[in-house]
């Protein structure tokens, strides 16, 4: 910038070093010229040329020699900042002869410190600087890449090393001025590394406030139109920033002082009142880029176009007249080329060469030509243009062309190769090719020679040119197949040739007949965060491709990294994508890729991903019609793909329960508002939460404490409960207010009551608890209760009445007229009058009917009381339960919650007879071949008086076991308990049913099955004398030796199981002796407790032991005794039945009991409803029977061990057994 004599008159200029693209006119400045750059997007585009040079035009591939082609370089200039370590210069090249590089500084050669080698471990061209040592090295640097061929170069590269800037040091004189005179703070800032910013503060860091009258220039001084007496201060600084080099420094403090000039008769001030500022272009409009600043002081053109040029006004004016200001702005540009830099060329020996550098620029560049770098002059140059005649391969060289003004420079490097050479295949021969069928192919035939060569294809062997609608030769020499067919498949030459040669190339083409492609799916398009999501992409492929197949994923078009580590969330396993823990960055969209090295094909869909929403934000707090009415609002946080069901509001307040949270209201998941009605007296705070159909989400930040006034309660206390544990009370109770529903401190109620229908006063009690005890009431009377609510600020609402009673006593009087009517031996209907109200004192509970029962029979003594209860109130009851042929006497009272009354005097009636209950055993014994005898137990219950047994017996078919014959039989003799059944066919199974009689009829009946025996068999049943319960033990003799005998010890008469205990046995052989053996009971057998109890209940009890002696076959299998019966029958032993004294051995292979329906194997069997009652579901003791009443202890002579089993009547004889 400079001043001419004319400060009217301003003209601007912008330099390079501006770098802005903007102009700025002020007023208050007084320069005369301002030059505006053009085009620094031009500039920067040049700086970007630069940094990525070439030798444009021409594609020489390094396999011929070529002289260097710079390739990347730093742009100029580099500002070194002060914590930056190192600064590193580039300059990289490429050419054939690799070249070498040389730099200068300041137009001398340099050696720069510290050079880089590069990944050939070649020299490089570029250096690195350290920080320390920055100072020394500032200046120009231009680099030099060279080989046999030439050299090309860099243009100048300026390094700036900045001092710290500093305002100098000086003593600054306090400003005196009058008051409405213009005063102008100079600040002078320092220069420094761009940006730099200006602020006026004060000392104490305040910034000086700006308006209309006070503003700061682009020169950074501080103008003030007219001062003012506020303006005086002490501390006026002025403060520069720069950015880059994180500096900021202060001028020092500056003193204005403004004094009052009342004292004058006329003071005429140049810019009091403060003006107003108004622009204008001369001869034109203001541009539409343009835009004002600093109170319309500072005008401002963005993009500057050459229109923009011309003569600017600025006029200042108040209410003592205008002033004006002229600026004339001229737009200048730096150089720049039309429309390209010159292009590299590859030239005929003998041919001629044109360089032209086509350039603009304001003012009009200077051209300057150089050849390797040095200066060219002579004939060969015309001003922009470099002429070579009859180019030879020495004027092969790398020409620069330089063009540069006042506002910069540009230059390129452009390589002249000058030669003649056959064609040099520059593609691989044999080349391999693949293409889908279908698809395009391209083959490749890169060839380089000069003059340059024809190039064309032959197929195979044929030396046929390729031609077609199909084949399509390029530019470049490669041949281009579209489409690609089968018959496609073979070798092509490709044939490029020159007037210094020829050459060929041949390549290889294969047509692979399956296109890639694929199908994506998902398990589901929407998924939950936490959860797994599952892609699957289904790719089919040519097999042949299979090495270089690959699926790749990708989401939002970024390719997803896959990493095996324990922390990746990815994982891909057979072209499936597994998302674990999703989360919300994992919505987007993913696509799936699929590719050989000839095709891909891809698929893409959208994952959306639900979450729990966002807490909602800015929440509002804004009163209704009262304090305590109010208005929240927030703004809905997102919702993560799950539309808002609802919000819930929470409160939590600071008294009585601080911290905890509440729910308070639940709002629509459409509305953002809701009103609440608040208690009064508490200190309040709210929070909001969302909810969707994944969940509940996180809740809002809670607002501010918002505290209600205290008032009188609300509500009244509810649930109120009037009871009385004691005759002459009231008990009454009430759920009170909960803590929040107080509204204020001191709350209490006021109980009061009177007798319901009497016009009596209220009577009242005032309580701060939530019961209260009337004593002295009479005895269940109604009353009337009111319970009202109060604090000290008011009552509550008027409560409303409800009625309850006082306390109850037991009734006094029994019911009357007590009647009976038998319905059938187990029902009956009793009824009676009802007291009367007065005197049950209570509420009616209802009445108990007791029973007291005696029996009929004289034979029986029984004593047995129950009682039914029968709540409300009633009449009548039918009685159920009871037992047939019976004496009972019944009463009847009433009761309520304090106890029972009375009962009324007793009414005795008889129930009729019933049938009796089942006979509990029945036995099948001492089958014969027509008879068998039937053994049974009377039943226990016999409701009635016995009149006999009603037989049925049936024959039964054995394979088909259905009945062939059935007959009935009526024994009348109560006492009866056994019979001898004659007439039965021999050898046949029978089922055999009993049943007790009384008038009444016959009860359920009792099944068991037994055979008679066929004449072959010789198995008969003895039955011994009776054993005394004392003895542990019981001779047996008379028996055959090595002969197998079934034993089963009974108890006669006993209501019971009749077979206590059944084992096979086996005596022994000793020669032609008799044998004998001895059934022993278990020692401690009638010690046992419950044996003894049911042996002294049954003072007849007789112990009879049937010792029976037959062989018969069993179903189970063979006895090892039978087998060797039947080599040596003994036919003496088959006609035994005289007793005989023994001993015998219990052989292991015989079964556990032989010729009875039980199981063999312990399992009871239960057919037909047959009875297998044992010992054990009639004992009342603790005994120690099996299931099968073993109990058989010692034997003399015995060897093995004790067999149990299960316990079955016998059956007659059994062709199994032996």
């Amino acid at each position: 910038m400079h001043q001419t004599s004319d400060v009217c008159a301003l003209k601007f200029q912008v330099t390079p070093g501006d770098l802005h693209q903007h102009i700025v006119l002020l007023f208050t400045v007084s320069v005369n010229q301002w030059r505006v750059m053009r085009s620094v997007g031009s500039l920067q585009l040049v700086l970007l040329l630069a940094w990525t040079s070439k030798a444009a035009g021409l594609n020489i591939p390094l396999e011929v020699e070529q002289p260097p082609t710079i390739v990347t370089h730093t742009s100029g200039p580099i500002i070194a900042l002060p914590f930056d370590n190192t600064v590193t210069v580039r300059c990289e090249a490429t050419g054939n002869p690799p070249p070498e590089y040389r730099w200068t500084k300041d137009g001398k050669d340099f050696i720069p410190p510290n050079i880089i080698t590069n990944k050939t471990d070649q020299t490089s061209g570029t250096f690195v600087l350290h920080n320390k040592h920055l100072t020394q090295f500032q200046g120009k640097y231009r680099c030099y890449a060279s080989n046999k061929l030439g050299t090309a170069m860099t243009e100048e590269i300026a390094l700036i090393v900045p001092n710290v800037p500093k305002f100098p040091k000086e003593a600054i004189d306090p400003i005196f001025v009058k008051e409405g005179d213009p005063i102008i703070l100079k600040c002078n800032p320092p220069e420094g590394v761009a940006p730099r910013q200006i602020y006026w503060m004060s000392i104490d860091l305040q910034h000086i406030e700006q308006n209309e009258r006070v503003s700061m220039g682009i020169d950074g001084n501080l103008y003030f139109s007219n001062a003012l007496q506020k303006d005086s201060r002490p501390d006026y600084c002025c403060h520069a920033a720069f950015s880059r080099i994180r500096t900021i420094v202060q001028k020092s403090a500056m003193a204005v002082s403004v004094y009052d000039n009342s004292t004058a008769l006329l003071v005429v001030s140049c810019c009091s009142p403060t003006p107003t500022i108004k622009w204008m272009k001369m001869g034109d409009m203001l541009p539409s880029r343009t835009k004002m600043y600093k109170f319309e002081k500072l005008l401002t053109i963005t993009d500057i176009e050459a229109s923009d040029q011309g003569k600017y006004m600025c006029i200042a004016s108040n209410s003592a007249g205008e002033a004006a200001h002229y600026f004339d702005v001229i737009v200048e540009e730096p150089p720049k080329w039309l429309p390209e830099p010159p292009q590299s060329q590859l030239a005929v020996t003998g041919s001629d060469v044109h360089i032209k550098c086509s350039v603009s620029g304001k003012p009009a560049p200077d051209i300057t030509w150089r050849r390797n770098g040095e200066l060219l002059r002579g004939e060969r140059v015309l001003d922009d243009t470099v002429v070579i005649h009859n180019a030879t391969p020495e004027d092969s060289a790398v020409y620069q062309c330089e063009a540069s003004n006042n506002h910069g420079s540009i230059l390129a490097n452009v390589n002249i190769l000058v030669m003649k050479t056959a064609p040099l295949m520059l593609t691989m021969d044999y080349q391999q090719y693949a293409v889908i069928e279908g698809g395009d192919i391209i083959l490749n035939c890169r060839v380089f020679s000069s003059p340059p060569s024809t190039v064309y294809w032959v197929k195979g062997e044929t030396a046929e040119t390729v031609t077609g609608e199909r084949f399509f030769p390029l530019q470049n020499g490669s041949l281009k197949i579209n489409s690609a067919e089968k018959n496609d498949i073979g070798k092509y030459v490709c044939v490029a040739f020159n007037t210094e040669g020829n050459s060929t190339v041949t390549a290889v083409l294969d047509v692979k007949g399956t296109e890639t492609w694929l199908l994506l799916s998902v398990s589901s398009s929407t998924t939950h965060c936490i959860h797994t999501a599952q892609l699957r992409c289904q790719p089919e492929y040519d097999k042949s491709l299979q090495s270089s197949f690959e699926v790749v994923w990708r989401k939002d078009g970024e390719e997803i990294l896959l990493s095996l580590g324990e922390n990746s969330r990815y994982l891909v396993d057979n072209e499936m994508l597994q998302i674990m823990n999703v989360n919300l960055s994992d919505q987007g969209r993913y696509t799936c890729i699929a590719r050989t090295d000839l095709d891909e094909d891809n698929a893409t869909l959208f994952l959306t991903v639900l979450d729990v929403p966002d807490a909602p934000k800015n929440l509002v707090i804004s009163e209704l019609q009262s304090p305590r009415n109010i208005s929240l609002s927030w703004v809905p946080g997102s919702d993560h793909n799950s539309s808002v069901t609802e919000f819930i509001v929470e409160y939590e307040e600071s008294q009585w329960e601080p911290g905890r949270w509440r729910q308070l209201q639940n709002v629509s998941g459409n509305q953002a508002t809701a009103e609440l009605a608040l208690h009064g007296h508490l200190n309040y705070q709210f929070r909001v939460y969302a909810v969707n159909s994944v969940g509940p989400g996180p809740p809002s930040e809670p607002t501010e404490r918002y505290k209600t006034p205290p008032a009188a309660p609300d509500r009244n206390p509810k649930f109120i409960k009037i009871q009385g544990h004691l005759p002459h009370q009231m008990h009454i109770s009430w759920e009170p207010l909960l803590p929040i529903e107080h509204n204020g401190p001191g709350l209490e109620y006021k109980v009061s009551y009177r007798k319901l229908g009497v016009d009596d006063d209220w009577k009242e009690d005032l309580v701060k608890r939530h019961s209260l005890v009337v004593e002295n009431t009479a005895t269940f009377v109604p009353y009337e209760i009111k319970i009202q609510s109060r604090n000290s600020h008011g009552w509550g609402p008027e409560p409303k009445p409800v009625t309850g009673y006082s306390g109850e006593d037991v009734p006094t009087t029994a019911p009357r007229d007590v009647a009976v009517e038998v319905i059938n031996s187990t029902v009956l209907r009793v009824s009676w009058t009802p007291v009367p109200p007065a005197t049950v004192r209570g509420h009616l509970g209802g009445h108990n009917v007791r029973l007291k029962r005696n029996l009929l029979n004289p034979n029986k003594v029984l004593d047995e009381r129950q009682s039914l209860s029968f709540p409300g109130k009633r009449t009548h009851a039918i009685v159920p339960g009871l037992e047939p042929f019976s004496e009972y006497s019944l009463t009847v009272n009433v009761f309520n919650k304090k106890g029972n009354g009375p009962s009324s005097d007793p009414v005795t009636f008889s129930t009729p007879e019933g049938v009796p209950g089942q006979v509990p055993i029945l036995t099948a014994s001492n089958a014969q071949k027509e008879s068998i005898l039937l053994v049974w137990g009377p039943p226990l219950e016999t409701n009635g008086i016995l009149t006999g047994y009603l037989l049925q017996y049936h024959l039964i078919n054995e394979t088909s076991l259905e009945i062939v014959d059935s007959q009935v039989k009526n024994i009348t003799g109560a006492d009866t308990t056994q019979w001898q059944l004659q007439g039965l066919k021999e050898g046949s199974l029978y089922r055999f049913h009993i049943s007790a009689c009384t008038q009444a009829g016959c009860g359920p009946l009792l099944a068991q099955e037994s055979n008679t025996i066929t004449p072959e068999s010789d198995d008969n049943w003895q039955i011994s004398e009776a054993v005394n319960t004392s003895q542990s033990f019981h001779i047996v003799d008379g028996l055959k030796p090595g002969t197998m005998y079934t034993v089963r010890l009974i108890a006669k008469r006993l209501l019971d199981n009749a077979s206590i205990f059944e084992d096979v046995i086996q005596t022994q052989v000793k020669g032609e002796r008799r044998e004998r053996c001895a059934v022993g009971l278990k020692r401690d057998f009638s010690t046992h407790g419950w044996f003894i109890g049911t042996m002294c209940a049954v003072a007849l009890l007789t112990l009879i032991a049937l010792i029976a002696c037959f062989v018969q076959k069993n179903k189970g299998g063979k006895y090892a005794v039978k087998e060797k019966e039947d080599l040596h029958p003994d036919v003496e032993s088959q006609g035994m039945n005289d007793d005989t004294f023994c001993e015998y051995s219990d052989s292991e292979e015989r079964p556990l009991k032989g010729g009875s329906l039980g199981s063999l194997n312990g399992d009871d069997m239960n057919v037909d409803g047959i009875s297998r009652d044992s010992l054990v579901d009639y004992a009342e003791g603790g005994g120690e029977f099996d299931e099968d009443g073993s109990f058989i202890g010692e034997y003399c002579g015995y060897s093995g061990r004790v067999h149990r089993g299960s316990v079955s009547e016998p059956s007659g004889p059994n062709p199994g057994s032996s």
